[in-house]
């Protein structure tokens, strides 16, 4: 009896466990059921949002293709401008700031404060399409750059003795990641060549260095294509492998005139022949690369433009473009002044050697009528006749952006005429006439002094390269006649030193 009840509760033990058993099985299968059917709604909510996005993309695309719809075939240019309307019209779908600004410039059309804080706020975002577009034409103009910048002068491992190192805002990786919000308009850097000036010893060498480095290649997707750049340093995160050339480009000493002469006048004239052709093709270099800029502009202001379409006024145009040159120029202005200056070289030496030959030169060797400037210089306490204009000008080689370049110059200029009024002053004890105190005639060989005491070579290139970067509608204004102006200025100063008959009053140094 006792082994029954003993066999019939350990029966009863085994069905419990088993039973136990069945449960949680049948919870596994309950859960598992669940996730199932939670991983078949969540694959349906996804397909259908898949089918929304691909619905309002053919919509968008509908509306590109409206906007840009033309009789004949259209151009690779105007379906990559197509595509990149579709990306936009894509971002103002995701963003809301768009909308928020468009309804305040419809407000207030006419606002410059507003047109120019839509741009910039617009290039501060590094996930627009203008923004990408930009970083990608700045990448062409450097993959043009760079091959011939780099091969100008031989690199050194050792750059301690040359000065600055690049600054963290002007690499590419900082154009590509604006993590803080800044504006690309905005000059992040003051860089500028002026240490770079021209050498007047012939007989001076560069002490040279053992230089090794790993070649390796780096790919920038642009537009469809691929760009396929060597170099020595990573150039897919910064621009510092360019940098370590430009402080050691010294244009004012030619390789021809450092040569030792060569006994065979073969091959003299075999590598004069050189040279000549070199400086050809750097020009026709120059050429293209400034016209890649000019085209890179205008299509950045073309996709500003059909973007807001309330920016589509003349002046809202010049803001723009004022605008997408301060975030376009500050990155590439130091390579790009570096090719100029290899163009220019000629006129920077001839410049300089100016300078050597009258840096002790008065206002009134240079040609400055006595009364634009004091005839006792105690009446300065120390410093020099036009000192203010000088420091100014000076100035203009620290931004990297033509347009305040050219404000700086006509500061310049207007410094010149604040100088010449007092001065004129002082030799007139009568008020001051409501005449100007200088014209045209008096303001090139004030000009001139002024340009002969900054002792910058480089802004015989600085001026060059305004001239081809400067928009047309400055041009005949002041700024244009200013820009002229100290043009014709520096062309004087670069004639100095070829005069038959020294200036006056000179003792050459």
């Amino acid at each position: 009896m006792t082994k029954m009840f003993r066999r019939r509760r350990e029966s009863q033990m085994d069905l419990g466990y088993h039973w136990k058993k069945i449960r949680t099985f049948v919870k596994t299968l309950s859960l598992q059921r669940q996730m199932m059917e939670n991983l078949i709604i969540a694959k349906a909510r996804q397909d259908a949002l898949q089918r929304k996005m691909e619905e309002r993309r053919l919509r968008l695309q509908e509306e590109a293709n409206r906007r840009f719809a033309s009789s004949g075939t259209m151009s690779a240019e105007d379906q990559e401008q197509r595509l990149l309307y579709t990306n936009i019209l894509e971002y103002e779908q995701d963003h809301d700031w768009p909308k928020v600004w468009k309804a305040n410039l419809k407000k207030n059309p006419e606002d410059p404060a507003l047109v120019s804080g839509l741009v910039n706020y617009m290039l501060g975002c590094p996930d627009h399409p203008v923004v990408q577009l930009l970083h990608r034409l700045q990448y062409r103009v450097y993959n043009r750059l760079y091959p011939i910048i780099s091969k100008c002068a031989p690199p050194s491992p050792s750059m301690g003795g040359y000065g600055t190192s690049i600054k963290p805002s002007r690499s590419a990786h900082t154009l590509l990641l604006h993590q803080d919000g800044s504006l690309g308009s905005k000059p992040a850097v003051a860089h500028s060549l002026s240490d770079m000036s021209l050498s007047l010893s012939m007989s001076h060498d560069h002490s040279t260095h053992d230089h090794s480095s790993h070649d390796h290649s780096t790919h920038y997707e642009t537009d469809g294509e691929e760009l396929q750049c060597h170099a020595g340093p990573d150039r897919d995160n910064s621009f510092e492998d360019l940098e370590q050339f430009l402080p050691q480009l010294d244009w004012g000493q030619r390789s021809d005139l450092d040569l030792t002469p060569d006994p065979l006048h073969v091959q003299v004239e075999v590598d004069t022949h050189i040279q000549e052709q070199e400086g050809r093709a750097i020009k026709e270099h120059l050429k293209i690369i400034v016209k890649d800029i000019h085209n890179a502009i205008d299509r950045l202001l073309s996709l500003c433009l059909l973007s807001f379409e309330c920016l589509n006024t003349a002046s809202a145009k010049d803001l723009c473009v004022a605008s997408i040159e301060e975030a376009f120029f500050p990155p590439l202005w130091a390579p790009l002044l570096a090719l100029f200056r290899k163009v220019f070289h000629d006129r920077e030496l001839a410049f300089e050697i100016s300078v050597r030959l009258y840096r002790e030169a008065s206002p009134g060797d240079i040609g400055v009528p006595p009364k634009l400037y004091p005839s006792d210089p105690s009446v300065l306490n120390g410093s020099y006749a036009y000192e203010l204009a000088v420091q100014e000008l000076k100035m203009l080689s620290r931004d990297c952006c033509p347009q305040r370049k050219l404000e700086c110059i006509v500061r310049t200029l207007r410094l010149i005429c604040a100088c010449a009024e007092e001065y004129r002053c002082l030799h007139e004890d009568s008020p001051p006439p409501k005449t100007a105190a200088i014209g045209a005639d008096d303001l090139l060989p004030i000009l001139s002094f002024v340009a002969l005491r900054t002792d910058l070579p480089q802004l015989v290139s600085e001026c060059a390269a305004l001239e081809e970067f400067i928009h047309e509608g400055y041009l005949i204004g002041e700024e244009g006649y200013c820009l002229t102006s100290m043009q014709s200025a520096l062309t004087y100063v670069e004639s100095l030193h070829t005069l038959t008959t020294p200036l006056a009053n000179i003792k050459l140094t």
